[in-house]
This record gives structure tokens, sequence and C-alpha cells, in this order.
């Protein structure tokens, strides 16, 4: 079983000799504790497949060092069937989906986002941080600094933009929207939502759209970048650069601009469309070599 646990949803893989089935189930909350929430999910699942899961393997969005107890997961779900565990921050299951074993930087960009750098000098992990404080050119950021231009404007305050209308549209009165947000039990995957007003209307040119999503390609290449860097990328040595998620995988304007950032910048490096998608990444998580420099990263019981 391979479990992709994100802020806005999980999706569960089941990996057979005879096939695969895919199922889905909530978001994991990250204000709670996120492995009793991957071993519930585990639990349904296979109670609801009749599946004889031996091998579990999850990537977690939020999964912070004090979090990561592979030993609890195997506990909780050990009378369900697997004997076991491999346990990440989705931000290595999303390098392996892209990139494989491969060295470079992969940014995993959906409603939160994170880069992994891999390299000589070992793993470089950028941003993450979270909506409250980082996750700098995601869904989520693209999302409020929408709503922030439709403030401004309907305040005066700011350029007028069709944001405008698109919030009241999509939340109400403007003057409501802080408690709407605010009263909302998944306020960021509400506010994250609203990314794609802004790309809609970047898309009908609205300049203050299309500088929202420009500004947001500009911060996810920043963040490669410093992966780059800090994992000990060496000019003149080729490595490979992909990305997982929405964010760029669906905007063609973000792509476009991210791409033509960092070959502007770093001339020696391909960006490439990913390998596979995150599920395949959380599957290499049982098998990964033992001297590659992800392999101290995913912990297993």
């Amino acid at each position: 079983m391979a479990i992709d646990g994100g802020q806005t949803g999980t999706r569960i893989r089941l990996i057979g000799q005879s096939g695969s089935s895919e199922h889905t189930a909530g978001p994991i909350h990250t204000d709670r504790p996120v492995v009793p929430q991957i071993a519930a999910v585990a639990r349904d699942v296979i109670t609801a497949s009749g599946a004889d899961v031996v091998a579990l393997a999850a990537g977690v969005s939020g999964l912070t060092p004090q979090a990561t107890r592979p030993d609890e997961l195997l506990a909780a779900v050990n009378e369900a069937g697997p004997r076991t565990v491999a346990l990440a921050h989705d931000s290595v299951s999303a390098y392996l989906a892209a990139n494989r074993f491969e060295n470079g930087a992969v940014i995993a960009a959906g409603t939160g986002v994170v880069t992994l750098g891999v390299g000589v000098r070992g793993v470089a992990r950028v941003d993450g941080w979270g909506h409250l404080v980082g996750d700098a050119g995601s869904g989520y950021w693209i999302g409020r600094a929408g709503l922030d231009a439709a403030l401004r404007s309907y305040d005066g305050r700011g350029t007028p933009t069709a944001l405008e209308e698109a919030a009241t549209t999509e939340f109400g009165p403007l003057p409501e929207l802080y408690m709407v947000l605010q009263a909302h039990p998944d306020r960021v995957a509400h506010i994250a939502g609203f990314a794609r007003a802004v790309s809609v209307a970047a898309h009908a040119d609205d300049t203050v759209a299309v500088e929202i999503l420009q500004w947001a390609a500009a911060e996810l290449a920043d963040s490669v970048r410093a992966a780059l860097r800090r994992s000990g990328h060496r000019p003149a040595v080729p490595v490979r650069v992909s990305w997982m998620g929405n964010v760029l995988a669906n905007n063609a304007l973000i792509r476009s601009r991210f791409i033509e950032l960092l070959e502007e910048s770093t001339p020696d490096v391909t960006v490439a469309a990913p390998y596979g998608d995150t599920l395949d990444g959380v599957a290499l998580l049982l098998d990964p070599p033992d001297q590659h420099p992800l392999a101290t990263h995913i912990h297993r019981a």
C-alpha cells in the first residue's frame, strides 16, 4: 500500500502481482498528529478492500522530525496486516516520483510547496514551512495573493482587477470575506482553491493576476536555486530539475516562466517533466539504494 497524504486529500494505491487499484480519503490535518491519521486511512482501506497488505509506504505533508515515528505507525496498523512500513516527508516521495534517484532538485507545489535538492553534499530541503510563514509560490500562496488583490481593488488601495468580482462570486460579499474564511473548517484548502480563479483571470489577460502568477514562478525558481546550491551543485555539472503538484503541472503560464527563469540563471540544468506520479514515488520509499543521500530521510520499521 502506498499512501500520499496531502493537505487537501489523500491518495492510496494498492499494488499487487495482478495489478493495482486506487482509493481516496480526506486530507491530512497538519495541526494534529499525522501518524494516527495515516494509520486510520490504512486500516479503513484495508478493511474496505479486503486486501492482504504486507508492506505500507507513506509520504506525508507536514511530517516534522519529531512526528516521524515509523514504530508507532507499524504498531497502529500491524493487526490489519502490514509487517513493514516506510515513512517520509512528502518532499522525499515527490523527489523520487519526479527524479527517481538522479541528483538535482524537485519542487512539489500544490496547496503547499517544498523543494528538495540532492547532490554531493547530501539533501537540502527548502521552504515547506506551512501556510502561516512559508510555502511561497504554492496554491495557497497564489489564492491568498489573489484575495489580497481583490480586497485592495475593492478598497481602492490597489489596481482594479477581475479578481474582485471573482472573489465575490466564490465567497460572497467581500465585507464578509474574512469572517467566512475564519469560520471555514478547511480554510487553507478553501483559500488555495481561489488559485484557480487567479489562473482564469490571468489567461484572460488580467494584469494583476498575471503578475501574481509570474511572482509565484519567481518564488518557485528561487527555491530550486537554493536547493541546488545547498546540496552541492557545481557549475557545468548537468543536473535534472523537475516538479510535482498541480501548480506547475496544470498551469502553463507559471511553468513556462519557471523554466525560463531557471534556464536563464542556471544553463547547465535540464528542466524536465516528472518520470511518474506521487504514488510511484511513495512506492519507491520501500527500497532505496543503501548509499543514496535520500536513504537517511526514509524511516522504516
